[in-house]
């Protein structure tokens, strides 16, 4: 009889070496509908736009008249002037309950992941004042238009800003989607909106969500004296 093969040799176990952990720091987030109390941050956000775009010499807002144009009696959230903020904490929110009872639009919620904390030089200037460790990070205001050839309503977005200590963490991406879910949840045909030809950063990052960049288009637009001289036409 054979004798029997000996037993393999056992193979040793790999040596696997600990990986140097990524520092991560969670970022709680919050995409609500804005309410009266937001309308300072908002009035100061849409000053820090006009400045990054160079017409502060258009800025004419107020408190007063941007408090009237979306929370009026009569303004209804999605069918007039709408704002979503996005704000941020360090903590977990613990003020769902005042924003869950809004009938129009629940609030979204995501923890992003950062390497670092985001130093931020004007937390004191946009804090929540539903929380002391809550932030206003960004806002998109846009409101209904309507596409004859498609035959079907859209959102046009008017604004859309992050705080710059907040920029290429993927929030405008978040504030931008919530808009576009918000539109397909209605029926809505489009999502569309102007970009400074000059600004390729947001260029690219349009295009990196999909959006279609229509050179062939021109925007057209009647203001100030050249809108008053036909105040008086028959």
């Amino acid at each position: 009889m054979a004798a029997a093969a000996p037993p393999s040799p056992t193979t040793p176990a790999a040596t696997t070496l600990p990986e140097t952990a990524t520092p991560c720091h969670p970022m709680f987030t919050r995409i609500r509908l804005a309410t009266p109390s937001d309308v300072p941050h908002i009035l100061k956000m849409t000053y820090q736009l006009a400045v990054f775009e160079h017409f502060t010499h258009l800025f004419v807002g107020t408190e007063s008249s941007l408090s009237s144009a979306l929370f009026s009696p009569n303004v209804q959230p999605f069918h007039s002037s709408t704002v979503f903020i996005l704000e941020a904490s360090q903590n977990p929110f613990t003020d769902d309950t005042h924003f869950d009872n809004d009938p129009f639009y629940k609030p979204t919620m995501k923890v992003v992941n950062l390497d670092l904390i985001i130093d931020d030089p004007e937390k004191e200037t946009f804090r929540n004042q539903h929380g002391n460790d809550i932030f206003i990070v960004r806002f998109v205001l846009f409101f209904p238009n309507y596409s004859t050839f498609m035959a079907k309503a859209g959102f046009y977005v008017e604004d859309l800003f992050v705080r710059e200590c907040y920029r290429r963490k993927g929030f405008g991406k978040m504030l931008l989607s919530a808009v576009a879910k918000q539109a397909v949840k209605m029926g809505y045909g489009r999502v569309e909106w102007i970009v400074l030809d000059w600004n390729v950063n947001a260029i690219k990052f349009y295009e990196g969500m999909g959006a279609k960049i229509l050179q062939e288009w021109r925007l057209c637009r009647l203001i100030g004296d050249d809108l008053q001289a036909h105040g008086g036409s028959d």
